[in-house]
């Protein structure tokens, strides 16, 4: 498994990329993706929602479970992957790109998250 350089991580295994006019990414990671196996379902935050970095916003569930998402940063929902929503299995093909869950305009971005390597090296994969 490889994690994407220009991506920062979460210790809840989510993804976010750089933030463009205010606005990043958010997705779960492949290392999360493989321990979640099947995704069947996925509950994202609506547009206008607020998220908190470290609070749960949705959840996604597999065959194996159900997981709680969590929003790396705190910010306001501008877009919800709804291709997700109708085929929760692109988190599992793609979880780097036709996978990612929402998108969030940054109000405040935590001093936690990791970069590739430290992630790398805090999920041993």
């Amino acid at each position: 498994m490889s994690n994407p350089q220009q991506l920062r991580y979460s210790k809840e295994h989510e993804w976010l990329s750089a933030v463009e006019d205010g606005v990043a990414t958010v997705g779960i990671t492949e290392y999360a993706a493989n321990a979640l196996g099947d995704v069947v379902y996925a509950q994202l935050p609506e547009v206008g929602d607020t998220v908190t970095a470290g609070e749960t916003c949705g959840e996604l569930e597999s065959t194996k479970s159900v997981s709680d998402l969590y929003s790396p940063v705190t910010g306001e929902v501008t877009a919800a992957n709804q291709d997700v929503v109708d085929d929760p299995s692109l988190v599992n093909t793609a979880p780097f790109e036709g996978g990612w869950l929402f998108k969030v305009r940054v109000a405040q971005e935590p001093d936690d998250l990791l970069s590739a390597d430290e992630y790398t090296a805090f999920s041993g994969n």
